[in-house]
């Protein structure tokens, strides 16, 4: 009973790490057609996915710095 209960837990466990794969390589809503997949997009107004919206001068470097202007997380 154990042996078999254990293999249906692996099985179902091992079910949930493939749907978690393939859910985890999509982009999320603010990538554009196109962008490579993974967690960073490209900088610009053209590499969102309102690419009919325009950044301001501001937005546009603030853009283009992530993720080098973040705070490391050691403290």
């Amino acid at each position: 009973m154990g042996l078999i209960r254990t293999a249906i837990l692996g099985g179902l466990g091992y079910l949930g790490y493939k749907a978690y794969k393939n859910h985890k390589d999509e982009n999320g809503v603010a990538f554009a057609d196109g962008q490579p997949t993974g967690g960073v997009r490209e900088a610009g107004a053209g590499a969102t996915a309102t690419k009919g919206d325009t950044m301001s001068a501001t937005d546009e470097a603030l853009d283009e710095t992530f993720p080098a202007s973040d705070a490391t997380a050691k403290y």
